[in-house]
C-alpha cells in the first residue's frame, strides 16, 4: 500500500473509534453528579487495538467533535461546556488514558492479562483527570470529590477494564489476522 493509501487507513480507524466512543457514550447509568457510561469502554478498547499514539488521537478526534456541539458526549451532550463542567475532566482523562493504556501494551504484551493491568492504570488515569476538574468546579473539598467521582466508579470500572481486554485482544488478534492493521506497533513476543 502507498504512503497515502496508508495515511487514509490510519484516519479511518481514529475516526472509527471515534465515532464507537461517542455511540457507546449514550449507554449510561445516571448518577446525581457523573453518569456511568460506555465512553470509558470504547477508551479501552480503542488503546486496546490501535496503542498508544493513534487510541489517543481517536479521543483527541471524539473530544473535538464534542467540543464543536455535536451531541456525543454522555446523554446526547455537546459543546464546550461540557468539556469545562464537572464532567469535563473525565473526557480529557480519555486522551491521557488511551495513551497511558497503549503504551503499557506497547512496552509489554499484547495479552489479555497484559491488557486487563493497562486497562486499570487508564482508569485511574481517567479517574484522576475527572476528579481534579470535579473537584475545581463544584468547589469540593477531596473526600467528597472522591465520593463523587470515584468510588461510585470503581467496581464497573474494573468490569470495563476486563471487557475492554478481552474484547480489544481478542478483535486486534482478528485484524492483524486479517491483515488489516499492519501499521500498528508490532506485536511483543
Amino acid at each position: 500500500m502507498n504512503r497515502q493509501g496508508n495515511k487514509l487507513r490510519i484516519m479511518l480507524k481514529i475516526a472509527i473509534f471515534a465515532a464507537i466512543t461517542a455511540i457507546l457514550a449514550q449507554v449510561e447509568i445516571p448518577l446525581p453528579l457523573i453518569p456511568i457510561s460506555g465512553q470509558t469502554l470504547a477508551v479501552g478498547i480503542a488503546a486496546t487495538i490501535l496503542g498508544s499514539r493513534q487510541g489517543s488521537l481517536a479521543m483527541v478526534l471524539y473530544m473535538a467533535i464534542g467540543a464543536v456541539g455535536l451531541p456525543v458526549f454522555a446523554g446526547f451532550s455537546g459543546g464546550p461546556q461540557v468539556l469545562v463542567g464537572p464532567s469535563g475532566g473525565y473526557i480529557f482523562g480519555f486522551i491521557a488514558a488511551a495513551y497511558v493504556t497503549g503504551l503499557i501494551l506497547e512496552k509489554t504484551r499484547f495479552t489479555i492479562p497484559m491488557a486487563v493491568i493497562a486497562n486499570i492504570m487508564g482508569m485511574f488515569v481517567t479517574l484522576v483527570f475527572g476528579t481534579i476538574q470535579l473537584k475545581l468546579v463544584l468547589d469540593l473539598g477531596w473526600s467528597a470529590s472522591l465520593a463523587a467521582g470515584v468510588y461510585p466508579f470503581l467496581a464497573v470500572g474494573f468490569i470495563k477494564a476486563f471487557l475492554a481486554s478481552w474484547i480489544g485482544i481478542v478483535v486486534r488478534r482478528r485484524l492483524i489476522q486479517a491483515k488489516l492493521l499492519g501499521d500498528m506497533p508490532k506485536e511483543v513476543a
